[in-house]
């Protein structure tokens, strides 16, 4: 498979601009810490239903920024929860919240290390559930690589879950999300210098280079297919997390979707992949 192509300092350059956000994300509305302290559970409900029941099981976080997801699988049940970010400042924060909500490290443990070396970084050679996605994929140049690493540590008779934004989205323009203006099959990095973040679009920020790549949704599938798990279910789903386009509008669950006098587009998709025993 041909590789996407990028500069050479993509990780030092997204790495730098995610370390000082973490401060910024964990002050937000957005992520809202104090209610989060109360509730400890900020999983999507779509999720828990395709997920299923936890209890007792052991559950690996690739890409978990400062934990939330993460430590809400542990206050769902999961026996051990692992959350790995290439972020030094991140993951602190998640250790200081996991300690903060009362969980042992050895219930709730958290590794600094790039999402391609997870298989050497954490402490466990494989789990019953690896769970990744909403905004991570996006920050990886070699899918195939990331398939490998993540499907090497789900245990036999274990799966891979991911939830994530919808390729089609980085095709369309921004305000109406009706029109395509970019080609979907591009392999090239997409280089931005935007300042903020989004949970806060004016925060003044100084790291603001970022590299991401757009991975079709068949490359998703085949490098999960071609690392040797079985594809249980892709579902795509009508609404998103955040407004992604100007169009969309909040409906009273929570979620942004287009109005209802449009033709509707997948905004998000969710997979399931087994390893059997």
């Amino acid at each position: 498979m041909q590789g996407h192509s990028g500069p050479d300092d993509w990780r030092e350059a997204n790495r730098a601009r995610w370390d000082e956000r973490v401060a910024i994300h964990t002050a937000s509305d957005y992520y809202d810490q104090d209610r989060f302290r109360r509730a400890r559970d900020v999983i999507r409900d779509f999720e828990v239903a395709e997920v299923g029941d936890v209890t007792g099981r052991s559950l690996l976080h690739l890409q978990c920024h400062f934990g939330q997801d993460t430590l809400s699988w542990a206050h769902r049940g999961a026996a051990r929860v692992v959350g790995l970010d290439f972020s030094e400042q991140a993951v602190e924060t998640a250790r200081e919240l996991a300690a903060e909500l009362g969980y042992a490290p050895e219930r709730a443990t958290f590794v600094a290390a790039d999402v391609y070396d997870a298989a050497e970084a954490v402490p466990d050679p494989a789990y019953d559930i690896v769970y990744t996605g909403i905004g991570a994929l996006n920050w990886l140049p070699d899918l195939e690589r990331w398939a490998d690493t993540a499907a090497s540590l789900v245990a036999p008779g274990g799966f891979l879950y991911l939830a994530e934004f919808h390729p089609l989205c980085d095709v369309l323009d921004d305000e109406t999300g009706s029109r395509i203006i970019h080609d979907y099959f591009s392999r090239d990095a997409w280089v931005d210098e935007i300042p903020g973040t989004y949970t806060d679009f004016d925060a003044p920020t100084v790291n603001n280079r970022s590299v991401e790549w757009q991975h079709p949704l068949g490359e998703v599938v085949s490098a999960l297919a071609g690392a040797g798990l079985r594809i249980d279910f892709l579902h795509e789903h009508d609404m998103t997390m955040f407004q992604r386009f100007t169009a969309l509008r909040r409906d009273d669950d929570g979620y942004y979707r287009f109005p209802g006098d449009r033709p509707r587009t997948p905004l998000m998709y969710s997979l399931k992949a087994s390893r059997p025993r």
